[in-house]
């Protein structure tokens, strides 16, 4: 396991893009665990003395139209956005890799049923379908976290089932299944394993275009409400002051920009480490 692990973290610490996309995500996690301690003010605290005021020395990154820290209010925004998105993604991560592996291990009329069920739900667009969930749900934070995980099943059933169908044909899964080994045994110990890295790899890509989804689902008005803070709403608030003060929408939109950015280049240079074609490359 050690090795295993120094052979994909060697290659992926070499390759710039997958260091500064590691950097990126660590600076953002730790931004977002740490807000409490980092935030200089309360992100909710007002002081309309100081409202749309640019960087000083005692507002680092300048105040909204309400005269609120943005640097706080970017931290826990960060907070927020995360919480969503690894939600979001532990719900289609186990969700759809249940259906995938299962529709595989069964085949036959499951394996169609499930399948034809996850095309009905590729087939809506990925914004369009998240904004009739949070329609039927109601607006908040955790509604966006359930839509986000429900557009992003289909996503990891399809993903895992065509690996899945190749590892349930292979002499050691047969021959477990010929030994007499149950159907959760093999599909834990056996065939879940050999697709740890494709789930794993999906994961980081999810989580960049779940921050994304999130952010556009919180810019109109579906996401985490007010007061509380969000990167998305920090920027449709921020349009509105865009020629007095553009700072909100300028300093949300670039946080925003870091923490898809950082999962977005872990993923890519996962993919390029753990898929063994190309490996070489």
């Amino acid at each position: 396991m050690t090795l295993t692990w120094q052979k994909t973290l060697w290659p992926l610490l070499r390759n710039p893009l997958g260091l500064l996309g590691l950097l990126l995500t660590l600076v953002v996690v730790l931004c977002a665990l740490l807000a409490p301690t980092l935030a200089p003010y309360s992100p909710v605290e007002q002081n309309i003395l100081t409202r749309l005021s640019g960087p000083t020395s005692a507002h680092w990154l300048g105040t909204d139209q309400f005269g609120r820290d943005l640097l706080s209010r970017i931290l826990f925004g960060f907070r927020n956005s995360l919480m969503v998105a690894f939600s979001s993604v532990f719900i289609a991560v186990l969700v759809g890799t249940l259906l995938g592996v299962s529709a595989a291990y069964v085949g036959g009329w499951y394996d169609r049923v499930v399948m034809r069920l996850m095309d009905v739900l590729l087939a809506f667009p990925i914004i369009l379908l998240a904004i009739g969930i949070i329609a039927m749900l109601g607006p908040s934070q955790w509604n966006a976290a359930l839509a986000i995980g429900i557009v992003y099943i289909p996503t990891f059933a399809r993903l895992t089932r065509g690996p899945a169908l190749v590892v349930r044909n292979t002499d050691y899964v047969q021959a477990a299944i010929a030994i007499g080994a149950g159907n959760r045994r093999v599909i834990l110990r056996h065939i879940l394993p050999n697709l740890a890295s494709v789930i794993l790899v999906q994961t980081t890509l999810a989580l960049s275009t779940a921050i994304l989804v999130e952010s556009s689902l919180a810019f109109l008005g579906l996401g985490t409400q007010p007061p509380n803070p969000s990167l998305g709403q920090m920027l449709s608030e921020g349009r509105a002051y865009l020629t007095l003060s553009p700072w909100t929408s300028v300093f949300s939109g670039l946080a925003i920009l870091v923490a898809s950015l950082g999962f977005n280049l872990l993923g890519d240079t996962l993919r390029d480490t753990l898929d063994p074609r190309l490996r070489g490359h």
